[in-house]
């Protein structure tokens, strides 16, 4: 086929607009935009280079097959990006569709630059499933680009519409995903099918949408509110990494701490009674660099990326609001995969010890606690990056080799005047020690006493300058001290010797 150049306009125009008008008109009517207004919004202006414009160029009603990919910048650093077009058969993965998506990840990995998913898709189309599905350049080939390209580069997911079966797992293998609330889903099988298969009735919302998956299952990292809100999450995630694993994150500019938080007054004395860690690290960073991740999935632990005069840190702290802050299953997943995170892309790691140690009963030990414990555990131990230790107020039980303790050769541990290290709480050991004796105190001031003076006894056994006068315990310094601390600290970690073992990789207890 010859084209002239007004033949040649008219095929670009007809590939750019995606499906018939009735499918753009129901995805507006939803809240959605179009997948090309997406990337508009989401790339710098005029850095868009499209490829496979013209797959299935000869198909009725196909315009590149359901998807654009192509290369972009975002804040002037270079990306590559893949977006499903739901007004093309609801951004069905047909052959093509496959072969371009395996294409943008392996020019993401060959160039070293982020993967961007903005994804929209109702899965396979199963039409033409002996094309796309099982070869050597079917959809499984997807997921291994996906796996090879962890850690190696930033891969982020800004989730729209569904992600349906098979096609779950792209947003699965991404560092994070954005989910838009009322029209983000992921699923393995459709409610139609769930209730065939299962006899249970339900619906997508209810099996797989944005809050489930932000909240519930942990799959989903941010709830946004709109789809601006999704790609503004795209932005600021990867403002805070490195372009791949062989670079340092980007600084910027230092901000001083805010000055609405008194760090010494936000501790309380108490270990009864909770405070807010979200609160302590936004009084601890540079003002306003927070970006807290799974916010609404396992609070009992706060995580995310800030900045330490103007440098990125990872932040993993115990929020007693939540649970006391015991670590449970799925607070132990969430530390586990945000460690080797930040180790993957070179960000030093400030652990904010509150613990308590790990839950205990019948029921998490059914979950497999002591499976997940050993899983966070290992990755502390398999993270090289700085990471520096901070008792905050205390670190008990096997809590402490969880925060990055003293035998975890983290480069500092650092503890406040209202630090405790122990096996356990002095109330707990007592009555495990003392049980019998306890209670055969019949008089009530009597016992009172006693529980006291053994309280009291423990007490100085853990005292935090004896763990400092014994080298447990590196420094003790005042709220107010502390960032100043951290910033030298790991300026002075940042050339570290980051070699760990002698082997391939560890057994992962998953």
């Amino acid at each position: 086929m010859t084209l002239d150049g007004e033949a040649l306009e008219q095929l670009r125009k007809r590939a750019r607009a995606g499906g018939a008008d009735k499918y753009h008109a129901a995805n507006a009517a939803k809240g959605k935009l179009f997948a090309r207004e997406r990337v508009a919004l989401l790339v710098d202006e005029g850095s868009f280079v499209e490829d496979g414009l013209y797959a299935n160029a000869l198909a009725e009603g196909l315009p590149a097959d359901g998807v654009v990919t192509g290369t972009a910048t975002i804040d002037g650093r270079p990306v590559c990006l893949m977006a499903n077009d739901s007004t093309v058969k609801a951004g069905s993965w047909g052959a093509r569709t496959v072969e371009k998506i395996i294409r943008i990840i392996e020019r993401a990995y060959q160039t070293s630059v982020p993967m961007v998913y903005l994804v929209d898709s109702a899965g396979a189309r199963i039409t033409d499933q002996v094309d796309l599905f099982p070869g050597r350049r079917g959809a499984g080939k997807i997921f291994w680009n996906q796996v090879r390209a962890s850690g190696s580069i930033p891969q982020v997911c800004a989730l729209f519409g569904p992600s349906a079966a098979g096609g779950a797992y792209i947003p699965a293998f991404c560092d994070v995903v954005a989910m838009v609330d009322g029209n983000a889903s992921m699923y393995l099988g459709s409610d139609r099918m769930v209730e065939m298969v299962t006899g249970e009735k339900t619906t997508l919302e209810a099996m797989g949408g944005a809050k489930v998956h932000c909240a519930e299952s942990g799959v989903g990292h941010f709830l946004c509110q709109s789809e601006a809100d999704a790609l503004d999450v795209v932005k600021r995630y990867l403002s805070y990494l490195p372009a791949n694993w062989k670079q340092a994150p980007p600084a910027v500019e230092p901000v001083p701490a805010s000055e609405k938080v008194d760090l010494a007054a936000l501790v309380p004395a108490s270990e009864r009674q909770a405070f807010d860690m979200r609160r302590y690290v936004k009084g601890l960073l540079d003002d306003g660099s927070f970006f807290e991740i799974q916010a609404l999935w396992a609070k009992e632990l706060t995580i995310g990326f800030g900045r330490l005069n103007g440098e990125v840190v990872g932040v993993v702290g115990n929020n007693s609001m939540f649970k006391g802050g015991v670590l449970f299953v799925d607070s132990a997943d969430k530390a586990t995969r945000f460690v080797q995170l930040c180790d993957a892309f070179n960000v030093p790691l400030l652990f904010l010890s509150d613990v308590p140690g790990f839950m205990v009963g019948s029921a998490v030990e059914k979950q497999g606690i002591i499976r997940h414990g050993a899983k966070m555990i290992t990755a502390i131990s398999e993270a090289t990056v700085p990471k520096i230790c901070v008792v905050v107020r205390k670190a008990y039980g096997a809590g402490l080799y969880a925060m990055a303790g003293p035998g975890f050769e983290p480069d500092a541990t650092i503890a406040l005047p209202t630090a405790k290290i122990a096996v356990m709480g002095a109330e707990a050991a007592v009555n495990a020690v003392y049980a019998n004796k306890i209670a055969a105190i019949s008089d009530e001031a009597e016992r009172a006493a006693f529980v006291a003076a053994k309280r009291e006894e423990y007490e100085r056994d853990i005292d935090i300058v004896r763990l400092a006068s014994e080298l447990v315990i590196d420094a003790i310094v005042e709220p107010h001290e502390l960032r100043a601390e951290l910033v030298r600290r790991f300026a002075a970690a940042r050339t570290k010797d980051r070699h760990f073992s002698r082997r391939r990789h560890g057994v992962t207890p998953v």
